[in-house]
């Protein structure tokens, strides 16, 4: 299955892994374990698999190659939501070599 993976740096990858998991729980099955650090996202298009590891949560997206901008963007947009305060910078690289999107915090206000 197509994929595309983003490794955000931050010392709170726990926090924002289950911030999102609960987040998108309200509108589609969300998983998140304190415990092993992993989670899961179920959309319709395809997946999401979070991983918090001690400096980065790792993230990943997997459905039809043409599904992956929109995994991409509905994961990257809200994380970056959440973490406006820590300046937040979500990269994707598609496992085919393309460029993925890349979510940044743009809002002065923020």
């Amino acid at each position: 299955m197509p994929r595309s993976e983003a490794r955000v740096t931050t010392d709170r990858p726990t926090r924002y892994a289950k911030q999102l998991a609960a987040h998108m729980g309200r509108k589609i099955e969300a998983t998140f374990s304190e415990e092993t650090g992993c989670g899961t996202l179920v959309f319709g298009a395809g997946t999401a698999t979070l991983e918090a590891q001690p400096d980065a949560l790792l993230l990943t997206v997997e459905g039809e190659r043409e599904n992956l901008p929109g995994l991409e963007d509905v994961v990257g947009r809200h994380l970056v939501r959440f973490g406006a305060r820590d300046e937040l910078v979500i990269e994707w690289h598609r496992d085919n070599g393309e460029t993925g999107l890349v979510h940044r915090n743009d809002d002065p206000e923020a």
